[in-house]
């Protein structure tokens, strides 16, 4: 029965993928869709997640540029976290949400066949949400904050493409999370 199983996974694993797996050119538009890891909006003792970083991009390629290609497009971030502590019976914190919206311009370089490598920039508007939790807000009223601001971003990332269309991918560098990884779809 094992050497069934282990023949068939040997049968899985070498057939190819589909396409020729061409990386990013001129003309072409990805859509990466990631998942993050590691805050940069919010760390230390106490804060806890609660909705992950989640980021999702559209990228189109516009120009060469040297012997890469330069691309454009937007970008979408949000997450979520709580601060909560209690002292003698009375609990206290904050929730905050962040949403991140951007326009971001990409240097892609190629290395390798199926390898997009690219450096970028982003400038976008964070804004942010908070509202106070736990006992204490009922002897104070309703406690919110909203703020917003500009911000910008440097980071690095590439996609591994296993078809025409289909790709993994990881960007690092600041964002709505340190690391983000997952797919990239080429339409």
């Amino acid at each position: 029965m094992k050497t069934k199983h282990f023949l068939l996974l040997f049968l899985i694993a070498s057939i190819p993928f589909a396409g020729n797996s061409q990386p990013f050119v001129k003309g072409d538009k990805v859509i990466n869709v990631g998942l993050g890891i590691g805050s940069t909006l919010y760390s230390g003792v106490g804060y806890k997640t609660g909705l992950p970083p989640l980021s999702a991009s559209l990228e189109v390629g516009v120009t060469e540029l040297g012997p890469g290609i330069l691309g454009v497009g937007g970008y979408f971030g949000i997450s979520s976290y709580k601060w909560e502590d209690s002292y003698g019976g009375t609990t206290y914190g904050w929730k905050y949400s962040n949403i991140i919206i951007g326009a971001r311009g990409n240097y892609h370089y190629i290395f390798a066949e199926k390898l997009d490598t690219y450096a970028g920039l982003m400038l976008g508007y964070n804004i942010v949400n908070s509202k106070a939790t736990g006992t204490w807000p009922a002897l104070f009223g309703d406690l919110s904050a909203n703020s917003s601001t500009f911000i910008w971003s440097l980071y690095v990332g590439g996609r591994y493409y296993f078809s025409d269309s289909f790709a993994v991918m990881a960007e690092l560098g600041y964002g709505i999370a340190w690391l983000n990884i997952g797919v990239a779809f080429k339409l």
